[in-house]
Protein backbone atom coordinates (compact mmCIF):
# COMPACT_ATOMS: atom_id res chain seq x y z
CA UNK A 1 0.00 0.00 0.00
CA UNK A 2 1.32 3.66 -1.00
CA UNK A 3 2.15 5.78 2.25
CA UNK A 4 0.13 8.80 1.25
CA UNK A 5 -3.11 7.75 3.04
CA UNK A 6 -1.61 8.50 6.58
CA UNK A 7 -4.08 9.92 9.07
CA UNK A 8 -4.17 14.08 9.20
CA UNK A 9 -5.76 16.41 10.97
CA UNK A 10 -8.66 17.10 8.40
CA UNK A 11 -9.26 13.03 8.36
CA UNK A 12 -13.19 12.81 9.66
CA UNK A 13 -13.26 8.62 9.34
CA UNK A 14 -11.00 5.97 9.42
CA UNK A 15 -10.71 2.63 9.57
CA UNK A 16 -8.07 0.30 11.18
CA UNK A 17 -7.09 -2.89 11.17
CA UNK A 18 -11.10 -3.95 9.58
CA UNK A 19 -11.97 -7.38 8.78
CA UNK A 20 -15.13 -8.43 7.76
CA UNK A 21 -16.71 -12.16 7.85
CA UNK A 22 -19.94 -13.45 6.49
CA UNK A 23 -20.22 -16.93 7.94
CA UNK A 24 -16.77 -18.34 8.24
CA UNK A 25 -16.00 -16.39 4.54
CA UNK A 26 -13.13 -13.61 4.83
CA UNK A 27 -14.47 -10.76 2.93
CA UNK A 28 -12.42 -8.39 4.31
CA UNK A 29 -8.61 -8.81 5.38
CA UNK A 30 -7.47 -5.89 7.48
CA UNK A 31 -8.35 -2.96 5.59
CA UNK A 32 -7.02 0.39 7.47
CA UNK A 33 -7.64 3.30 5.62
CA UNK A 34 -8.42 7.25 6.23
CA UNK A 35 -10.79 9.62 4.75
CA UNK A 36 -9.98 13.44 4.51
CA UNK A 37 -13.13 15.94 4.93
CA UNK A 38 -14.56 17.79 1.83
CA UNK A 39 -13.18 15.29 -0.48
CA UNK A 40 -14.49 12.45 -3.24
CA UNK A 41 -12.80 9.41 -2.47
CA UNK A 42 -13.27 6.22 -5.02
CA UNK A 43 -13.49 2.70 -4.19
CA UNK A 44 -12.39 0.32 -7.21
CA UNK A 45 -11.32 -2.91 -7.81
CA UNK A 46 -13.16 -6.00 -9.68
CA UNK A 47 -16.46 -7.35 -8.77
CA UNK A 48 -16.36 -9.21 -5.30
CA UNK A 49 -13.31 -7.65 -3.75
CA UNK A 50 -14.78 -6.17 -0.83
CA UNK A 51 -15.20 -2.70 -1.69
CA UNK A 52 -19.17 -2.29 -1.07
CA UNK A 53 -18.49 -4.92 1.91
CA UNK A 54 -15.95 -1.73 3.18
CA UNK A 55 -18.31 0.93 2.51
CA UNK A 56 -21.06 -1.00 3.98
CA UNK A 57 -19.21 -1.06 7.09
CA UNK A 58 -18.79 2.73 7.32
CA UNK A 59 -22.48 3.19 8.57
CA UNK A 60 -22.85 -0.74 9.67
CA UNK A 61 -25.53 -1.60 7.16
CA UNK A 62 -23.68 -4.87 7.23
CA UNK A 63 -25.38 -5.44 10.84
CA UNK A 64 -28.73 -5.86 8.03
CA UNK A 65 -27.22 -9.20 6.62
CA UNK A 66 -27.08 -11.83 9.00
CA UNK A 67 -24.14 -14.01 10.14
CA UNK A 68 -21.45 -10.62 9.64
CA UNK A 69 -18.68 -9.78 11.98
CA UNK A 70 -16.27 -7.66 12.25
CA UNK A 71 -12.96 -6.83 13.80
CA UNK A 72 -10.62 -3.93 14.22
CA UNK A 73 -12.47 -0.61 14.08
CA UNK A 74 -13.76 2.29 12.33
CA UNK A 75 -13.39 5.19 14.09
CA UNK A 76 -16.05 8.50 13.48
CA UNK A 77 -15.64 11.41 16.09
CA UNK A 78 -13.71 9.76 18.08
CA UNK A 79 -15.33 6.89 18.66
CA UNK A 80 -14.96 3.37 17.32
CA UNK A 81 -18.68 3.15 15.53
CA UNK A 82 -18.41 -0.58 15.75
CA UNK A 83 -18.66 -0.83 19.61
CA UNK A 84 -22.18 -2.47 20.89
CA UNK A 85 -23.03 0.72 22.75
CA UNK A 86 -23.07 2.67 19.25
CA UNK A 87 -26.68 4.39 18.70
CA UNK A 88 -26.62 2.99 15.15
CA UNK A 89 -29.78 4.82 13.86
CA UNK A 90 -28.26 8.16 15.33
CA UNK A 91 -25.14 7.08 13.28
CA UNK A 92 -26.54 7.10 10.56
CA UNK A 93 -28.11 10.81 10.42
CA UNK A 94 -24.29 11.56 10.06
CA UNK A 95 -23.19 9.04 7.57
CA UNK A 96 -25.86 8.61 4.68
CA UNK A 97 -25.87 6.35 1.87
CA UNK A 98 -27.29 6.15 -1.94
CA UNK A 99 -27.33 2.83 -3.29
CA UNK A 100 -26.76 1.40 -6.72
CA UNK A 101 -30.23 1.35 -7.56
CA UNK A 102 -32.53 4.03 -6.80
CA UNK A 103 -34.96 2.82 -4.03
CA UNK A 104 -37.75 6.10 -3.59
CA UNK A 105 -40.68 5.31 -1.26
CA UNK A 106 -43.86 4.58 -2.64
CA UNK A 107 -45.12 7.74 -1.22
CA UNK A 108 -44.81 11.50 -2.59
CA UNK A 109 -41.42 12.81 -4.11
CA UNK A 110 -42.30 15.83 -0.94
CA UNK A 111 -42.76 12.69 1.59
CA UNK A 112 -39.72 11.13 0.45
CA UNK A 113 -37.30 13.44 1.01
CA UNK A 114 -39.21 14.81 4.44
CA UNK A 115 -39.44 11.34 5.62
CA UNK A 116 -35.79 11.32 7.61
CA UNK A 117 -36.54 14.92 9.03
CA UNK A 118 -40.30 13.52 9.93
CA UNK A 119 -38.66 9.95 11.77
CA UNK A 120 -36.32 12.01 13.64
CA UNK A 121 -38.95 14.08 15.24
CA UNK A 122 -38.72 17.28 13.38
CA UNK A 123 -42.09 18.32 13.25
CA UNK A 124 -42.54 21.86 12.32
CA UNK A 125 -43.90 22.01 8.94
CA UNK A 126 -42.38 25.44 7.75
CA UNK A 127 -39.05 23.95 8.79
CA UNK A 128 -39.47 20.52 7.57
CA UNK A 129 -40.39 22.30 4.09
CA UNK A 130 -37.33 24.76 3.92
CA UNK A 131 -35.27 22.04 4.38
CA UNK A 132 -36.99 19.48 1.32
CA UNK A 133 -36.73 22.59 -0.59
CA UNK A 134 -32.97 23.02 0.41
CA UNK A 135 -32.47 19.49 -0.24
CA UNK A 136 -34.07 19.17 -3.33
CA UNK A 137 -31.68 22.13 -4.60
CA UNK A 138 -28.42 20.44 -3.44
CA UNK A 139 -29.30 17.25 -5.51
CA UNK A 140 -30.00 19.39 -8.20
CA UNK A 141 -33.56 18.35 -8.72
CA UNK A 142 -35.92 21.23 -7.83
CA UNK A 143 -36.51 22.79 -10.75
CA UNK A 144 -37.82 20.05 -12.00
CA UNK A 145 -40.11 18.91 -9.46
CA UNK A 146 -40.93 21.79 -7.58
CA UNK A 147 -44.53 21.84 -9.56
CA UNK A 148 -45.28 18.29 -8.34
CA UNK A 149 -43.56 17.50 -4.99
CA UNK A 150 -47.02 15.55 -3.90
CA UNK A 151 -47.13 13.16 -7.28
CA UNK A 152 -45.66 9.82 -6.62
CA UNK A 153 -41.46 9.52 -6.60
CA UNK A 154 -42.23 6.69 -8.36
CA UNK A 155 -43.53 8.15 -11.71
CA UNK A 156 -39.59 9.96 -11.90
CA UNK A 157 -37.32 8.84 -14.21
CA UNK A 158 -33.98 6.62 -13.07
CA UNK A 159 -32.01 9.42 -13.13
CA UNK A 160 -34.17 11.82 -11.34
CA UNK A 161 -35.21 8.86 -8.90
CA UNK A 162 -31.35 8.78 -8.11
CA UNK A 163 -31.55 12.49 -7.62
CA UNK A 164 -34.20 12.34 -5.04
CA UNK A 165 -32.49 9.76 -3.03
CA UNK A 166 -29.45 11.68 -2.71
CA UNK A 167 -31.99 14.53 -1.86
CA UNK A 168 -33.30 12.08 0.89
CA UNK A 169 -29.79 11.41 2.11
CA UNK A 170 -28.89 14.94 2.51
CA UNK A 171 -32.45 16.21 4.04
CA UNK A 172 -30.95 14.79 6.89
CA UNK A 173 -27.69 16.82 6.63
CA UNK A 174 -25.11 14.18 7.31
CA UNK A 175 -21.47 14.65 7.25
CA UNK A 176 -20.02 12.13 5.18
CA UNK A 177 -22.30 10.63 1.73
CA UNK A 178 -21.57 6.65 1.25
CA UNK A 179 -22.47 6.22 -2.29
CA UNK A 180 -22.30 2.34 -3.80
CA UNK A 181 -22.25 2.45 -7.93
CA UNK A 182 -25.03 5.36 -8.03
CA UNK A 183 -24.55 6.03 -11.45
CA UNK A 184 -24.60 2.01 -12.69
CA UNK A 185 -28.26 1.53 -13.61
CA UNK A 186 -28.57 4.99 -15.51
CA UNK A 187 -27.92 6.41 -19.14
CA UNK A 188 -25.20 8.74 -19.79
CA UNK A 189 -26.96 11.60 -19.64
CA UNK A 190 -28.12 11.13 -16.11
CA UNK A 191 -25.08 9.66 -14.99
CA UNK A 192 -23.48 12.78 -16.15
CA UNK A 193 -25.59 14.59 -13.86
CA UNK A 194 -24.21 12.52 -11.28
CA UNK A 195 -20.89 13.37 -11.65
CA UNK A 196 -21.58 17.11 -11.77
CA UNK A 197 -23.29 16.48 -8.61
CA UNK A 198 -21.00 14.94 -6.28
CA UNK A 199 -18.61 17.95 -7.68
CA UNK A 200 -20.95 20.08 -5.91
CA UNK A 201 -21.48 18.16 -3.10
CA UNK A 202 -17.80 17.83 -2.21
CA UNK A 203 -18.17 21.60 -1.31
CA UNK A 204 -20.15 20.84 1.50
CA UNK A 205 -19.97 16.92 2.32
CA UNK A 206 -17.07 14.09 2.55
CA UNK A 207 -18.05 11.45 -0.45
CA UNK A 208 -16.92 7.69 -0.60
CA UNK A 209 -18.15 6.26 -3.67
CA UNK A 210 -17.51 2.72 -5.07
CA UNK A 211 -17.60 2.59 -8.84
CA UNK A 212 -16.90 0.16 -11.27
CA UNK A 213 -16.30 3.08 -14.22
CA UNK A 214 -12.77 4.12 -14.06
CA UNK A 215 -13.15 6.81 -15.92
CA UNK A 216 -15.98 7.94 -13.26
CA UNK A 217 -13.01 7.44 -10.56
CA UNK A 218 -11.17 9.94 -12.60
CA UNK A 219 -13.62 12.05 -12.99
CA UNK A 220 -14.77 12.76 -9.76
CA UNK A 221 -12.40 11.76 -7.07
CA UNK A 222 -9.87 13.38 -5.21
CA UNK A 223 -8.25 9.94 -3.79
CA UNK A 224 -9.03 6.55 -5.24
CA UNK A 225 -8.20 3.19 -3.37
CA UNK A 226 -7.75 -0.31 -4.91
CA UNK A 227 -9.43 -3.24 -3.79
CA UNK A 228 -8.33 -6.93 -4.70
CA UNK A 229 -9.26 -10.25 -2.79
CA UNK A 230 -10.56 -8.62 -0.02
CA UNK A 231 -7.44 -6.86 0.66
CA UNK A 232 -6.40 -2.83 0.10
CA UNK A 233 -3.47 -3.23 -2.19
CA UNK A 234 -2.99 0.77 -3.18
CA UNK A 235 -4.49 4.25 -2.16
CA UNK A 236 -3.06 7.45 -3.27
CA UNK A 237 -4.16 10.21 -4.99
CA UNK A 238 -6.19 9.39 -7.90
CA UNK A 239 -3.96 11.50 -11.01
CA UNK A 240 -1.02 9.57 -9.70
CA UNK A 241 -2.45 5.96 -9.19
CA UNK A 242 -4.01 6.03 -12.38
CA UNK A 243 -1.21 7.32 -14.10
CA UNK A 244 2.24 6.05 -11.80
CA UNK A 245 0.65 3.45 -9.74
CA UNK A 246 3.20 1.50 -7.32
CA UNK A 247 1.58 -1.94 -7.16
CA UNK A 248 1.85 -4.41 -10.06
CA UNK A 249 -2.03 -5.50 -9.09
CA UNK A 250 -3.16 -2.13 -9.38
CA UNK A 251 -1.62 -1.48 -13.00
CA UNK A 252 -2.69 -4.77 -14.43
CA UNK A 253 -6.24 -3.57 -13.51
CA UNK A 254 -6.23 -0.19 -14.73
CA UNK A 255 -4.97 -1.07 -18.21
CA UNK A 256 -7.63 -3.66 -18.76
CA UNK A 257 -5.43 -7.24 -17.72
CA UNK A 258 -8.22 -8.37 -15.08
CA UNK A 259 -11.31 -7.29 -13.62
Amino acid sequence: MTQENKTTHDTIIQTQDLSLFYGDFQALHEISLSFAQREVTALIGPSGCGKSSFLRCLNRMNDLTAGTRSEGEVVFEGKNILGKKIDVVSLRRHIGMVFQKANPFPKSIYDNVAYGLVVNGLKNRSMVAARVEKSLKQAALWEEVKDRLNKPALGLSGGQQQRLCIARALAVEPEILLMDEPASALDPIATQKIEELILELKERYTIIIVTHNMQQASRVSDTTAFFYMGKLIEVGRTNALFTKPIKKETEDYITGRFG
